[in-house]
């Protein structure tokens, strides 16, 4: 753990960290050659800006960590629903075809692909073909949120049955349930993407940052010596760690090492629903490269 770079905060912040301990060196070396030059400050603005900053700190990346938490209750809940929505879909209506079940059950993992790419503003044309018709692919790829319209696809699916006769209202009543909670789904994570944490809250954390770090070397150059260095690239590994990790899962939806796994989570949802059609071979779990889970 101690050495493991990948999925850490290192490759984005060592630079920062470097740049501080060149500093901290320099510092060193003026004030042992030029000792009466007052580079000394001593440990009072350490102290006073050291609490505030933490404070700071946690406040914000307790709010980032709220937004990469919520977002994954609502991917948990999505896996749930598709679950309920695909069991429904094989026990309920009377007399559909395997090939329609089968049809509906895979509207159902496109879903989950149509929202993974929505999120992450990637294309879902090539998800999409893999379990829908070309006709359907087509329509989605006209509308501007290609979820929204599947989810209004997999609605009208299930009033069709209803008007045939094949589902019971009450049945159907159940089924729509479950498909208000796919749209609460689609919903929060649309206002988690769509609601950063405002700009100068973040512009101004950064700066008092690199302020906080600045100081150091000649905070400390008296009490530490030539330690300074070290101490001073701990620190500003913790307060630039920080402040990058809270920037990272900020967006929980990109793919960054330490946002959500939605690949990882849309095979599941495969895994899950193929199992309920019978399907085999079923898809094997993705698992991490290089200690990362996409």
């Amino acid at each position: 753990m101690l050495f493991t770079l990948r999925g850490s905060i290192v490759p984005v912040i060592w630079k920062r960290v470097l740049g501080m301990m060149l500093l901290a060196v320099l510092v060193v070396l003026l004030e042992e050659r030029l000792p009466h030059t007052g580079i000394e400050l001593g440990a009072g603005p350490l102290t006073l800006m050291g609490l505030t900053l933490a404070i700071f700190l946690g406040f914000r990346n307790s709010v980032a960590y709220d937004r990469w938490w919520e977002a994954r209750k609502l991917w948990g809940e999505l896996l749930i629903v598709l679950r309920n929505l695909a069991r429904q879909t094989l026990t309920l209506p009377d007399g559909l075809p395997r090939e329609e079940q089968r049809l509906r059950v895979h509207r159902l993992i496109a879903y989950a692909h149509a929202l993974r790419h929505l999120l992450r503003g990637s294309p879902a044309q090539e998800d999409l073909a893999h379990w829908l018709p070309p006709a359907e692919v087509a329509a989605l790829m006209q509308a501007r949120n290609p979820a929204n319209a599947l989810l209004g696809t997999i609605g009208e699916s299930y009033a069709q049955l209803r008007r045939e006769g094949r589902l019971d209202a009450m049945l159907l009543a159940s089924i729509e349930e479950q498909l208000s909670r796919m749209s609460y789904v689609l919903g929060g994570c649309e206002r988690i993407q769509g609601t950063p944490i405002p700009f100068a809250y973040i512009l101004l954390l950064h700066r008092t940052v690199y302020i906080y770090c600045l100081l150091l070397p000649f905070c400390l150059v008296g009490s530490v010596g030539w330690v300074t260095p070290l101490v001073v690239g701990v620190l500003s590994y913790t307060f630039f760690g920080l402040d990058a990790l809270g920037d990272q899962i900020e967006n929980p939806f990109d793919r960054l090492p330490n946002d959500l796994a939605l690949d990882a989570l849309c095979r599941t949802i495969e895994i899950s629903l193929g199992e309920l059609l019978g399907d085999t071979p079923l898809p094997e779990p993705l698992q991490p490269v290089d200690g990362v889970l996409m």
